[in-house]
Formats: C-alpha cells, structure tokens, sequence
C-alpha cells in the first residue's frame, strides 16, 4: 500500500515506519521535524520506498499536495508537558487545524485513518482502570495544563464526526504512556529523563511525592496494536486504549532506574509549582482498560518496562561513548 505517516520521524512514528517498510510498504512521512528527528529515520533512507516531506500539518495546501495514499496514520502532534505549556497555541493550532485538514484528505482519497489521541483526554478521572467509555474530568479552563487533553478531545469528535457523516474509515488511538528506543527526554517524559540524570550522576527529579502511578507501554508492543487495528474492519469507527495496566509509582520508577543503572544519584522531589508554575495539575493514577483491544484484535501489550529502560540504558551510554580519540 501506499502509506502516510504524519508526525512519522517522532518517536512512535518513527517505529510505525520501521514496521510498514518491513511489510514492503511505501511509506511517505510528513513531519515539521519541530520534534521529530530526521537521525530516527535515517537507517530507512537507503531502502528507497520511503519518503520525508518536511512540512506542518497547519498547512492545508501542503496536505492537500501529498501523495494520495490508501492508509493514514496521523501522529503529528505536540509532545510532551513542557512543549504544551511552553507553545500552547502552536499546540493547540496542530491538533485542531491538523487534523482537520489530514481527515480532509482522507474523506477526499477515500482513504482508512487512525488518528492518535492520549490518555490525557481522561483528565483528573483517577477511578480504577479507565475505559474507553470513562467519564473525562478536567480542571479549570484556566490551567493550561487541560488545553492539549480539550485539543485531542476535539480531534477525536472530528475522526468520529468524519466517519460518521463523510463514511471515511477513521479510528481512534489513546496511547498511555509509551516508552522505548529513540525516545528523548527533552519534552518532559519521566522515563528517558530519569535515565539520563542516573547516567550523568545528577539527582533523580521527582515531582510530587512520587506516589503517583502510571503504566508504561513499550513502544513496539504500541506500534504492532496500530498496526493490527489498522487491519481489523470492525475498529472503524470506535476509540481504542493502547496501553497495559501494570501500574508503578513514579518513586518506585526511579529506585529501579537507579537499580539497574548502577546509579548513586539522590532522588530529588519537586514540587510541581517549581517545575511548571501554577499551570500544572496531576493526577494520582491512571491506569487503562484494554479489554476492547483484547475482544478486536485478539492480544494487548504486556509490562515491558524494565526491558524499555536497559535499552534506553544501553541507547545513552552508545551516545556518550567517544567515537574517537580527541585532537
């Protein structure tokens, strides 16, 4: 098939793009590389079916200018808290103006869609495993924090809104908290950034009193779940969890960081106001039922974090390590 990846040199998007060409697919990717990467897509170049369009989703006439394709993933998307709260507009425009002109696309070549949405859509509903049909709680409209989670909120009424009203072939994916290879720490997530201050011998930053749970999803298992879905007619036109109920502390994480790392860093709680200001609010668990998942396509991931973490692991260190003697 011909395949579109947007946000496909991000970390989840970069791994979806390892799959599909793997499947001899011929993949184009469009990506503003604001967080994406072109070095996640580089061992893929050289294949010669797969092909980057640097370029924003905001961009109406650039979508409407890609090459039709019979599949779209839409994972472009702001990453991460400090992103979200640093560049809330620019955020906010990429969600909504984006999907809006991807799903735009889609219902004009007739094409399937899966378009990625968060577990942040759930808010402060902290309730035993969420599912798809959980009631979303949020905060204050004041608190920026809610903006990105009202934003993908929305882009879920459009996938749906689309499929019902233009019969476009649109699903939608929550992703809770995927982690793996290629993922940076530069945009707040907890695990690379952990990983690296243990590395570097810094205090492990902890916000709160780490007692906070979440659940890690590896990323290949996340990336095999799009693909399956993708080939299951039934899912068009529903919402899916793609996460693994496992729940951890965020205390607990960062002893087994310093666990398997070797690290003799302190670990260092922080209060939140500190670290984002007063346009932050968290929520003390969040854990996924993916009992949908299971009854479509027949498997959910399993914990893989401790995995995820000796690979990041080994990832840093290979990216400290000299590669040749100084001058």
């Amino acid at each position: 098939m011909n395949v579109l990846v947007t946000g496909g040199a991000g970390f989840i998007g970069s791994h979806l793009c390892d799959v599909l060409m793997r499947a001899r697919h011929t993949v184009t990717v469009m990506d503003d590389l604001s967080t994406g990467s072109h070095s996640n897509l580089e061992h893929l170049d050289r294949r010669g079916a797969l092909h980057l369009i640097e370029g924003d989703v905001r961009d109406a006439n650039k979508v409407g200018n890609l090459p039709k394709a019979d599949l779209i993933y839409h994972l472009a998307a702001g990453v991460g808290v400090r992103t979200i709260l640093d560049k809330p507009l620019h955020s906010l425009e990429t969600n909504l103006r984006g999907t809006e002109n991807v799903l735009a696309v889609a219902a004009e070549w007739a094409s399937r869609i899966i378009v990625a949405s968060t577990s942040e859509v759930y808010g402060k509903n902290d309730a035993g495993p969420l599912s798809e049909d959980s009631d979303r709680l949020l905060g204050a409209g004041e608190v920026a924090r809610w903006w990105y989670a009202v934003a993908k909120m929305a882009d879920e009424a459009l996938a749906l809104a689309y499929h019902r009203e233009e019969r476009v072939q649109a699903l939608v994916v929550r992703f809770f908290n995927t982690v793996g290879p290629r993922q940076t720490g530069r945009y707040g997530m907890v695990v690379p950034t952990l990983v690296r201050q243990a590395l570097a011998g810094e205090p492990l930053t902890v916000f709160g009193d780490g007692e906070q749970t979440r659940c890690f999803t590896y990323v290949e298992d996340a990336v095999r779940a799009l693909v399956a879905l993708a080939d299951t007619p039934g899912a068009y036109g529903r919402i899916f969890n793609i996460g693994q109920p496992s729940e951890i502390s965020i205390n607990h994480l960062a002893k087994r960081i310093l666990e398997l790392t070797g690290s003799r860093s302190p670990i260092a709680h922080v209060p939140y106001i500190d670290a984002y200001g007063d346009s932050y609010e968290d929520m003390r668990r969040r854990v996924p039922d993916c009992a949908r998942l299971q009854q479509t396509i027949g498997w959910v991931p399993t914990d893989r974090l401790e995995e995820a973490i000796r690979i990041l692991v080994d990832e840093f260190r290979r990216q400290e390590t000299p590669q040749c003697e100084p001058a």
